[in-house]
């Protein structure tokens, strides 16, 4: 199912169809199609060339992925269970090079993930970012550094059947997208 944006400008079409689907299928997502993915995120731009994001990858099957699922609130459980792939997002709090606070590491963090869910648009993927989740937990489990803040988690796979999710969120899945006008985007 494709749900494109409506546009009222001409923008990418990877940006356009871009959307957060709950259904996922369960085959798994090739290797370099999710090397491509995580490549989209190693060339974001950052402050200072930092590139402060890092990601823990959990194939389904995995331990990690296992415990990624495990710190997942119930509701992002009961069907992002199905996804092959489910990817923490951490930001290195501290500047590698004097150790230092980086004030826009959650920021470079943010870009980084968004050119990881447009480059899943173009490897026919699909991705749902959550931040409905124990970050405690995922860090106790994954044994993560307090110098990285949890900050969220991607599923990532190809498009499933709308069918196979519970009733409460059918009518999300296939609801129109909406957004605040353009105007309104401005102070």
């Amino acid at each position: 199912m494709k749900k494109p944006a409506i546009t009222r400008r001409n923008i990418s079409e990877n940006i356009k169809n871009r959307w957060s689907p709950r259904a996922f299928d369960s085959r798994p997502v090739e290797e370099d199609k999710l090397l491509s993915v995580l490549e989209a995120g190693r060339w974001a731009a950052s402050a200072f060339n930092e590139q402060p994001w890092r990601f823990v990858v959990g194939n389904k099957g995995e331990e990690k992925y296992d415990k990624i699922l495990a710190s997942l609130v119930e509701w992002n459980q009961q069907w992002a269970a199905k996804a092959p792939v489910l990817i923490l997002n951490l930001a290195k709090k501290t500047f590698s090079r004097n150790g230092k606070v980086n004030a826009t590491a959650l920021y470079d963090l943010g870009q980084a993930v968004a050119g990881m869910a447009a480059e899943a648009v173009n490897q026919g993927l699909v991705s749902h970012q959550m931040s409905g989740f124990d970050k405690k937990k995922a860090r106790l489990s994954l044994g993560i550094s307090d110098d990285f803040q949890v900050v969220s988690v991607m599923a990532l796979g190809y498009y499933g059947d709308v069918e196979e999710l519970p009733e409460d969120m059918r009518e999300m899945e296939v609801s129109a997208r909406e957004r605040k006008p353009l105007e309104d985007l401005f102070l």
